[in-house]
């Protein structure tokens, strides 16, 4: 049997994903398939290294040493070409967290702050709390079903002298594109020319899905990399998210002493003593694991299309580059996102996320996490036949 095969039960564990059905969607006893976070065990490698610092039984407080430093940097190198500089690098408890302290950062109240929606939400929600208006670069559904980027919209609202950051999300989510080094450097070329710097949250890029190639837009050219602050983390990629501990690499030593005196701040010196030796046993060990996830994850891709095709034919399904989340687009229902959300946990009892949740043009989309064993998927496909096959 397939290690992904194996069907791991998750409730009682304080799972947001499984043991709180009822507070977040009112019903008990739905197949969640909505966070992003998977139903599948960590490597052992990892595991086997935080059981050997729990037995060493003393969690005072640590710092990050060379050898974290060495595990990112070979990491970034070995996957995806980017020999980046030790020294650019610097930590945060999340990916989340990060962007909300290079908000607080780089910007003031009142000053703008442009997102590509539909788009992973707590983008435009944390710059709202900060009092900062959000500008939206709706993405564009090609004819063959995949995003593109209205660059002269783009372009208009960079060159606003209020926008002072520009929040990329590479690869995608909630749809899984890949953007390709043409479009990245148009892209960093406008934030250039209007000097707005670039977050770069690159969180799903090791979860690369049938052959496709990531580019990170610090690594085109010098000039991008000095624009540019890149998040990344192994938390999607090896389910460590609850461990808290991601990276941030800024090029800039200016942008990186500005960011560091916000983190400060806010008295967020280190991160988790756990997280600090998962994250560097999962870039030390992780990728023969990585890579029999993925063709774990590019075969569920094919059975979520083929299974759509077959029974529910008036449903597209938008194939993923990356990332283990599968956009679905059901506006041929003509239902709304609250009467979809309605049929799905009533009658399918089935919890995914809503499109409009990522901005009004996400509007009779659904997001469906399909990182889990193949029987659920299955399960997952069957209750969403049961509650939209009438419609």
């Amino acid at each position: 049997m397939n290690r992904f095969d194996k069907v791991i039960n998750r409730k009682n564990t304080n799972s947001v994903k499984w043991d709180f059905s009822k507070n977040i969607f009112g019903e008990d006893e739905v197949l969640p398939m909505w966070v992003a976070d998977m139903d599948f065990q960590a490597p052992d490698e990892i595991i086997d290294v935080l059981h050997s610092r729990i037995d060493h039984g003393i969690f005072g407080y640590t710092m990050s040493g060379t050898s974290m430093e060495k595990a990112i940097q070979e990491w970034v190198k070995n996957r995806h070409s980017w020999d980046i500089n030790p020294k650019i690098i610097t930590y945060s408890p999340g990916i989340v967290t990060a962007i909300s302290l290079a908000i607080e950062a780089f910007t003031s109240e009142q000053d703008k702050v442009v997102v590509q929606s539909p788009v992973y939400y707590p983008f435009f929600e944390i710059a709202k709390k900060h009092n900062r208006e959000v500008l939206y670069n709706h993405l564009h559904l090609s004819n063959d079903f995949r995003y593109d980027i209205n660059f002269t919209d783009l372009e208009e609202k960079l060159s606003d002298p209020q926008t002072k950051l520009f929040i990329l999300c590479n690869p995608h989510n909630p749809s899984g594109r890949v953007w390709s080094e043409e479009e990245l450097t148009k892209i960093g070329n406008l934030c250039v020319k209007h000097n707005v710097l670039i977050l770069s949250d690159d969180i799903h890029s090791d979860l690369l899905l049938f052959n496709s190639k990531y580019t990170p837009i610090a690594s085109i050219n010098e000039k991008l990399a000095n624009q540019t602050i890149t998040f990344i983390a192994p938390s999607k990629t090896f389910n460590l998210a609850g461990l808290q501990a991601s990276v941030a690499l800024i090029t800039n030593d200016s942008l990186k002493r500005k960011y560091n005196e916000v983190k400060q701040r806010f008295g967020l010196m280190m991160i988790n003593t756990l997280g600090q030796e998962a994250m560097e046993a999962a870039y030390t060990y992780g990728e023969k694991w990585l890579n029999e996830l993925i063709e774990y994850l590019e075969g569920n891709v094919i059975i979520v299309e083929e299974y759509i095709k077959t029974y529910l034919s008036n449903i597209k399904v938008m194939r993923p580059e990356s990332t283990y989340l599968i956009w679905l687009d059901a506006r041929a229902l003509n239902k709304t996102d609250d009467e979809l959300k309605d049929l799905l946990l009533k009658k399918g009892k089935l919890a995914l996320e809503p499109g409009s949740k990522f901005g009004e043009n996400g509007a009779g989309f659904l997001r469906m996490n399909i990182a889990c064993s193949k029987t659920t998927i299955k399960d997952g496909l069957g209750r969403l036949v049961t509650a939209l096959k009438e419609v």
